[in-house]
């Protein structure tokens, strides 16, 4: 009996259905159940009339909307929290993408497989090979940073001329027109190599005037600016943020008032007077062309219609009277250009709105539209560049330098932080590409947008704190020969760009997602707001019972995937990896439960309980950060020596995952929490996180060269200059593991007493004098030691200005 219980709910788990079968199918239990029991007749009577009346009304459609959808409406009407104009702008923008099967509780494997691998064309290949390999040579971050605080003019003149201020812009108007997948990949080379030069790269390519013109712009603005940004004539800045309106865009006091006035020779001329402050607006400093967020008003009603026209766009020559360009920020020590910048009373014709009179009022709409694509790339590879860096000198690092003579990488502190700084960067590595390949694909993924922005970030911030524990006072010594000090300074600036991380976890990943991406919470929105009474309420019927369908599968799914440890959940298989698919789709089934039920418990006042949310967004972020993972494994073809990687990122992932859930569970209401518990954690917590194993064999990866050390950190500069820091660091790990036979040599003719001087190099001629090594070998040790003096040693200088 128990046997045919559980493949009923195994049925109904597998398979969504309705929920009148649901309903059969208690019939048809309690049947099973008192055959083999003694329940009287009577009692059986009474469950089976109660159960009958519940089909009947759930059957009838005119009797269930009237009796059931009806009173459930509204009062969904009175707990649905009011949602201001920008929300609702913020829910509606972008698409859904793979985060919606993570939602959907059984997610389809196949399809995320099925994405195409990410591959550059023989043109972005080659401007990668060559452009940028060229650009990075030019950069000497040092010289940036605190010689001349910018790039050196003829950097600047190079961006220009070579097009990396074109890099989404169509060949038409002059532009390289890459994909997203070769703008990350640009981004996070030069990133590598100097942060201050990526942030120039990355700003005019990112959210800003050439994005916003090619969704939004008039034919005549394209012709008008679109070639000039292409070549560096013009250059970009857009300016949102305010002393008083970060975040909080509704708050904007920027206003602009459509009046008329003289401009120029013209007389009468339609247009806005202007009066703005902005600050952290990147390369205003040097912009020529502003892109402005403002709120318009048309109080004479010149335009027609409503006084608050509300957030609009417009582009503003820097050279226009009135416009004032400030001094500029420090953020934290970086040079690239930022600052604020002040409009008083300045007046534009009406053309100069991005899209023109027809997107009046839209400027909200549009940047969302803009940012949930751009937030996908330039954030993710930047920080993706730095923690190649890090994990590529770390390595080397820990295996070059030596203490109790031993090599630091050997001792297990320095194997935890060695193998987190390997298992951060090969995930956000991962969720980089596979991101960039949703924007290919022609998606604005504003969820998963946020998810790798935030993550990457983040996790970004980790590996330079690991890099810089594993380098010790090498670390903190800036200079020429540090590669690591201004990443780290500069990590705090990428959290708080493009949604503050705080905000970002909090509020946006779960909060939107659960709203865009549920299969029904936006469909029963929707039906609030619709006028027409019997539309609505029909609309209505429809997703509610889709909806308690759904939860009703996703909680008969979360059981038996939790009982069963997902051993019967149909996935790909893939001999190394179909564990990790099946435990991933548990976990996506416990999430999609979870997300109805925090909904259900919290109401209208889920965004304000912040803790709950973050922790669902970081159950939904592990679940998207493994997918991306478990694709890059697949997409690499699945190779033996990278297992240890996937393991690493995998099971550190579905940890996470596990103390989010117990963490939400351990904050729901009591009348909730046993049961949930139950249904999403049966066998209590048992996930741990990765093994002191898998630990080792990731810190042994990152100290030695090979194809998993190199496939981890591709696409980073790597200079060949052994004059160069890095370039040093490379040929010291190279020399010190060809080394390691004639060090064992002189390590045991000191024991045995053949060698009495303690100076390395004095005990390295003793011996080769007395024939311990060869010639050859003492040439080879003495090199050694040279370069792991240039690596060890750290800069000093005369006077600190």
């Amino acid at each position: 009996m128990i046997v045919m219980v559980l493949l009923v709910c195994l049925g109904l788990a597998i398979f969504r259905i309705s929920v009148q079968s649901w309903l059969l199918a208690a019939l048809v239990l309690v049947f099973i159940v008192a055959s083999a029991s003694r329940i009287s007749p009577a009692a059986l009577q009474i469950i089976y009339f109660v159960l009958g009346t519940i089909i009947a009304v759930i059957g009838v459609p005119q009797l269930r909307r009237r009796l059931v959808s009806g009173p459930m409406l509204r009062l969904f009407r009175k707990l649905l929290p009011p949602i201001s104009a920008t929300e609702q702008v913020a829910l509606d923008a972008g698409t859904v993408w793979w985060e919606g099967d993570l939602f959907n509780g059984l997610p389809d494997w196949d399809k995320l497989l099925a994405i195409p691998k990410p591959e550059l064309s023989p043109a972005e290949q080659s401007f990668l090979d060559k452009q940028v390999t060229q650009l990075c040579s030019m950069l000497d971050d040092w010289d940036i940073t605190h010689q001349r605080r910018d790039l050196p003019p003829e950097v600047w003149q190079f961006l220009k001329d070579q097009g990396f201020f074109s890099l989404i812009i169509p060949k038409e108007y002059g532009g390289l027109q890459f994909s997203a997948q070769a703008h990350s990949a640009i981004i996070a080379k030069v990133a590598s190599r100097s942060w201050s030069a990526a942030v120039t790269v990355m700003v005019p390519n990112s959210l800003g005037p050439a994005e916003l013109l090619l969704h939004y712009g008039t034919d005549e603005q394209k012709q008008k600016y679109l070639r000039r940004l292409a070549t560096g004539k013009e250059i970009p800045c857009f300016a949102l943020t305010g002393p008083f309106a970060g975040s909080d865009a509704g708050a904007i006091p920027d206003t602009g008032v459509v009046c008329r006035a003289n401009f120029g020779k013209q007389k009468n001329v339609l247009g806005i007077r202007l009066n703005w402050e902005k600050r952290y607006i990147t390369l205003a400093p040097v912009a020529t062309l502003l892109g402005l967020a403002f709120k318009l008003y048309d109080p004479e009603k010149l335009l027609g219609g409503e006084v608050d026209r509300g957030i609009t766009l417009a582009l503003i020559p820097t050279d226009t009277p009135g416009v004032e360009i400030g001094r500029r920020h420090n953020p934290l020590d970086a040079a690239f250009l930022n600052g604020p910048t002040v409009g008083r009373d300045v007046f534009i014709p009406l053309e100069q709105v991005i899209g023109g009179v027809d997107r009046v009022g839209q400027g909200w709409r549009m940047l969302m539209e803009c940012l949930a694509a751009g937030r996908a790339i330039s954030l993710p590879a930047s920080a993706t560049g730095g923690m190649k860096l890090a994990a590529r000198t770390s390595g080397a690092y820990a295996r070059v330098r030596k203490q109790f003579k031993l090599p630091i990488g050997k001792f297990e502190g320095i194997e935890e932080a060695l193998a987190r700084i390997a298992g951060h960067t090969y995930m956000i590595d991962s969720a980089r590409q596979l991101t960039a390949s949703a924007v290919d694909l022609g998606e604005k993924p504003s969820v998963v947008s946020a998810i790798v922005k935030y993550h990457a970030t983040e996790r970004g911030r980790s590996v330079i704190n690991d890099a810089m524990d594993v380098h010790g006072g090498k670390g903190i010594c800036l200079g020429p020969n540090n590669y690591l000090g201004r990443s780290y300074q500069q990590a705090p600036i990428a959290i708080t760009v493009e949604g503050a991380n705080i905000l970002t976890r909090s509020l946006m990943i779960f909060g939107q997602g659960v709203v865009r991406s549920h299969p029904y919470v936006l469909k029963e929105m929707s039906a609030t707001h619709l006028s027409d009474p019997e539309r609505a309420l029909n609309y209505f019927d429809l997703a509610l019972f889709g909806h308690i369908s759904f939860a009703l599968s996703n909680a008969a799914r979360s059981f038996l995937f939790g009982l069963t440890d997902g051993w019967i959940v149909p996935v790909p298989r893939r001999r190394e990896t179909f564990r990790y698919f099946q435990k991933l789709t548990r976990f996506s089934s416990a999430f999609a439960l979870m997300s109805d039920v925090v909904m259900l418990a919290f109401g209208g006042g889920l965004k304000r309980h912040e803790k709950i949310s973050g922790r669902m967004g970081d159950v939904l972020s592990q679940l998207y950060l493994a997918s991306a993972a478990l694709k890059r494994f697949e997409d690499d073809g699945r190779p033996a020596e990278d297992m240890p990687l996937l393991d690493w990122a995998v099971s550190d992932a579905l940890y996470r995952i596990q103390q989010a859930l117990d963490g939400v569970l351990a904050n729901l209401p009591l009348y909730l929490r046993w049961p949930l518990r139950a249904l999403v954690f049966p066998y209590g917590l048992r996930l741990r996180p990765p093994s002191d194993m898998s630990t080792h064999q990731l810190a042994i990866l990152l100290m030695q060269p090979g194809a998993v050390r190199d496939r981890l950190t591709a696409g980073i500069y790597l200079p060949q200059d052994e004059q160069e820091a890095v370039g040093a660091l490379e040929a010291a790990l190279e020399s010190a593991l060809r080394c390691e036979a004639a060090y064992a040599t002189l390590e045991s003719a000191m024991r045995e007493g053949k060698l009495t001087l303690h100076q390395e190099l004095e005990r390295i001629q003793e011996a080769q004098e007395k024939g311990v090594i060869s010639a050859e070998e003492g040439a080879m040790l003495e090199r050694d030691y040279a370069l792991r003096r240039k690596v060890i040693m750290v800069d000093d200088f005369a006077t600190l200005n």
